[in-house]
């Protein structure tokens, strides 16, 4: 556990902007970085396709798949920490799950999933890519 200000280290900071135009997230469902759509579109960062999370009980939250924040930058099987109290005493809880879409041969699209065991050093193997595309609207911000 951690508390109070030795918390700062570990949490990440945002910024939210006005974009000059539509922003729209992509996922390719494979290892492959994908395009952004065509005319006009171009992008802004790519990462790993998140679907939602869950807390306790039957708590948990997500996004569309086409919103920004289902494109996260970097991939953590654990990307929430949880700060409870005055303190402000923070750590992880194992019931704290989040869900990524996975990667998918394109032969394999429409059957069953089979079930697989991922070791953690191996995870990133089958968590989807992303890109988050701006519409180039010809006008400087």
């Amino acid at each position: 556990p951690v508390s109070e200000d030795a918390i700062r280290q570990y949490i990440s900071r945002c910024v939210v902007c006005e974009a000059p135009a539509n922003v729209i997230a992509v996922h390719s469902q494979s290892l492959s970085i994908p395009d952004c759509p065509s005319g006009g579109w171009n992008v802004l960062w790519i990462g790993y396709s998140f679907a939602m999370h869950t807390a306790a009980g039957a708590e948990g939250g997500g996004q569309s798949l086409s919103s920004p924040g289902s494109c996260l930058e970097d991939f953590r099987a654990t990307p929430f920490i949880e700060c409870n109290g005055a303190r402000g005493t923070c750590h992880y809880f194992a019931n704290k799950l989040s869900f990524w879409l996975t990667t998918v041969e394109h032969e394999a699209q429409f059957d069953r999933p089979l079930s697989e065991t991922l070791k953690a050093g191996n995870l990133r193997s089958r968590v989807s890519r992303c890109a988050v595309c701006i519409k180039n609207t010809g006008v400087a911000p």
